[in-house]
Parts: structure tokens; C-alpha cells; sequence
């Protein structure tokens, strides 16, 4: 693995979020890829640098992918602020995606308008929870495009 995300990696004070990345990350993607056990939940984990710590954080996301590009809800739940990673991404857009055994670069883009509603669409038709969360929020839920770096 070259040419990676390096440095300190704080886990998540979260303990299933740890527990997940750690069987996932140690399996090469074979086990604990997708969330609560449920096949028809596929998830991705993203390596992002913390924008204030500049330590290494680790998130398992719902796995929304088309030609080779991936998108990141920042949801949190419907929570009425962002999750942590949002403003990771946009401190330091180059981030770690794992979709199986090997990570690999991505740069990750906010996305606004017809492009924001094209993903959101997909995200919504992979994973209709997202749609729930909208509702529970009075913010407009962030998305971004993760697009390989070359």
C-alpha cells in the first residue's frame, strides 16, 4: 500500500464504529462491510485527516458508487449539525476510500444544484434512509463526490 493517507489514527469514540472499521480494515473488506448485518447495506470506509487534530479518522459510509466515483451523505442521522467529517473534507479534500482490500485516493468535491440532486437521487435510491434523514433536518444534508486521484 503506497502512496496512502499517513499518519496518527485517532479511533472514533464511537465503539460499533470502531469495532466496524477495525473487522473491516483486518479482513481486506470481507467482513463487517455492511452496516447492522443487513446484505442489503454495503458500506465503504473513508480515511479523512481531522480538520483541527490533523489526526487520521476513520468512518464507515453507506457504499453509493457510479463509474468508479463515490458519494459521502453527510447526514449524521438527520442531526441538525454536520458529522466531524465534513469539515475534514473540506480542510483537506484528499481522502482514503476502502472498497474492499485495497484503499485508494480520492479527492473529495461538495457538490451544489443538478449535480447535488443527481447524487442525492442515487444515494436516496441505494439507500432510501437518507431520505428520513432529510426530513428530520431543517439543513439541506451535504453530499460529496469522491472522484479517484490519478
Amino acid at each position: 500500500m503506497t502512496d496512502l493517507i499517513e499518519g496518527e489514527y485517532e479511533p472514533s469514540p464511537t465503539q460499533w464504529v470502531r469495532d466496524q472499521v477495525a473487522t473491516y480494515e483486518a479482513t481486506g473488506g470481507r467482513e463487517a462491510n455492511v452496516l447492522r448485518d443487513n446484505p442489503d447495506w454495503p458500506i465503504v470506509v473513508i480515511t479523512s485527516r481531522g480538520a483541527k487534530s490533523g489526526k487520521l479518522r476513520k468512518n464507515p459510509v453507506m457504499r453509493v458508487e457510479k463509474d468508479g466515483k463515490y458519494v459521502a451523505i453527510a447526514s449524521k442521522g438527520g442531526a441538525p449539525d454536520n458529522p466531524t467529517w465534513y469539515a475534514n473534507f473540506l480542510a483537506d479534500p484528499v481522502v482514503q476510500l476502502q472498497d474492499g482490500p485495497e484503499p485508494a485516493l480520492y479527492r473529495a468535491r461538495l457538490v451544489e444544484g443538478d449535480e447535488r440532486q443527481e447524487w442525492w437521487d442515487l444515494a436516496v435510491a441505494t439507500w432510501p434512509t437518507y431520505a428520513s434523514y432529510q426530513e428530520k433536518t431543517d439543513r439541506q444534508i451535504p453530499v460529496f463526490v469522491l472522484e479517484p486521484l490519478a
